[in-house]
């Protein structure tokens, strides 16, 4: 495909759209947006940023991009890992949806918000929260990131073995074609069968086939009760068979998070506090929601039979701020540690995640590699930090980096899992994603490119060329 670069007379008809305070060509300014949270190094500037505000103007943006094939990258806050919202070689126009932050409508009543794409997740959880509502939709960046990244990535989070992913959490979508169109996906429906889910398939796309500017979201009853246990377990193998254990007693957690020795140490570190875990030992935090104090009460009991059962050294009820801190700690402590090279996210079926752990060693020890990581264990989802230590140069660096993520991802597949299970796929996995991904599979995605945006122009280079 052959894209025009920006001219002075596309500047001028941007401004004509949103403002000219609203269209960036400063280098000064530009600069931010041509980084995300991966491992981006050298920025990669968009030629121009424009910022609208109502759907309207993006829409009127986009169909005058789309008229004069320049591509047009969407972008939320830049929380992503994979480069999915940075332009390529081919520049481009950038839009941000940040302007773009109304809470248009929230209903108690019949538990459902309409927000724009631009609105915080962590500011969605809070108004849900004071009125005694849940947006389930938990992220880890929830605090940094918008929901319509989380809608355009499909973000998971530590809540999605409860209640699934930000596609789980939506009605319906207002959505920009790639042609300049404003579109109504979905319906406030429990169910419907009138015709293709369209909205489920802008979900996850990676603003590929479409622009979020706003989403009607659900909201749940906030649970009345909930507990933390932390169980110690001797070995990663007896905490993981907690993943199979806990649904076969019939309980459901709304968190199941794995820390093994190494994180729990460098963690430990980190915080400057004294973890209490046995050498080659293993955490697996379990949050417990319920709506009433009863049902948390046996919950609890049949998880502290279930996890002595297993061979746990220690079960008790946790401080929820300390142990969560924890947690999400990891990423901060890994890297302070020891410089991360690369960082994974692999998803394989719940059960099929300590054949996995266990492949992954061996990966490791075949190339060299050196890795660490934690799992959201109950929806078999594992965060791998790649470390730079032990290579003799930047080439060795790479040519390792590539084995291991090639081997790995060939065991990932092979046990039924994918390349990603939060991260998504962007510009730094599409190799991978197109080497292990089913080949009719792939044909019929590119079809569906192909038939939203003939001329290629929304967030090219993205998922697959």
């Amino acid at each position: 495909m052959e894209y025009n670069r920006i001219t002075l007379a596309v500047i001028t008809k941007l401004q004509a759209i949103v403002g000219e305070k609203y269209v960036w060509t400063d280098e000064e300014k530009r600069i931010p947006y041509g980084r995300d949270e991966g491992t981006f190094t050298v920025p990669l500037l968009p030629d121009v940023v424009v910022l609208p505000e109502t759907a309207e103007e993006l829409a009127a943006v986009v169909a005058l991009a789309n008229e004069a094939v320049i591509p047009v990258i969407p972008r939320g806050t830049g929380t992503g890992l994979e480069g999915g919202a940075l332009v390529d070689g081919r520049g481009g126009i950038l839009v941000s949806t940040e302007r773009m932050n109304r809470i248009l409508e929230i209903n108690e009543e019949a538990m459902y918000m309409v927000v724009e794409a631009g609105v915080i997740t962590e500011t969605i959880q809070k108004e849900a929260g004071k009125r005694g509502l849940l947006y389930a939709g938990d992220p880890c960046s929830g605090d940094s990131c918008c929901i319509g990244g989380n809608g355009a990535t499909n973000a998971g989070g530590n809540r999605a073995v409860k209640y699934g992913t930000t596609r789980d959490q939506i009605y319906a979508l207002e959505v920009v074609t790639p042609t300049g169109k404003i579109a109504q996906l979905g319906k406030r429906l429990h169910k419907m069968t009138a015709g293709y889910p369209l909205e489920k398939i802008v979900v996850g796309s990676e603003g590929t086939l479409g622009i979020i500017t706003q989403l009607t979201i659900k909201l749940v009853p906030l649970p009345k009760a909930t507990a933390h246990v932390l169980a110690v377990f001797p070995s990663a193998e007896q905490a993981l068979s907690l993943v199979t254990a806990l649904p076969k007693a019939g309980i459901t957690p709304t968190c199941l998070e794995f820390m093994d020795y190494d994180v729990i140490e460098v963690v430990g570190a980190w915080l400057d506090e004294k973890q209490n875990c046995p050498k080659g030992g293993a955490y697996m935090i379990i949050q417990l929601d319920s709506q009433s104090d009863d049902g948390l009460d046996d919950d609890c009991v049949a998880i502290d039979d279930i996890c002595h059962t297993l061979g746990a050294v220690e079960v008790f009820m946790a401080d929820a701020e300390k142990v969560w801190k924890a947690r999400k700690a990891f990423t901060e402590a890994s890297a302070a540690d020891c410089p991360v090279a690369a960082m994974e996210d692999f998803v394989v079926p719940p059960d099929k995640l300590l054949p996995f752990m266990t492949e992954l060693k061996s990966v490791g020890e075949a190339t060299g590699v050196l890795f660490r990581g934690v799992s959201h264990a109950g929806d078999g989802n594992i965060h791998l930090d790649l470390l730079r230590k032990g290579f003799t140069d930047e080439a060795d660096e790479c040519r390792r980096i590539a084995a291991f993520e090639d081997k790995a991802c060939e065991a990932a597949y092979r046990l039924g899992g994918a390349i990603s299970g939060e991260h998504g796929i962007g510009q730094a996995r599409k190799a991978l994603f197109e080497k292990y991904t089913d080949p009719v599979e792939l044909e019929l995605m590119k079809a569906l490119k192909r038939a939203w945006d003939p001329k290629g122009i929304l967030n090219p280079g993205k998922i697959f060329d």
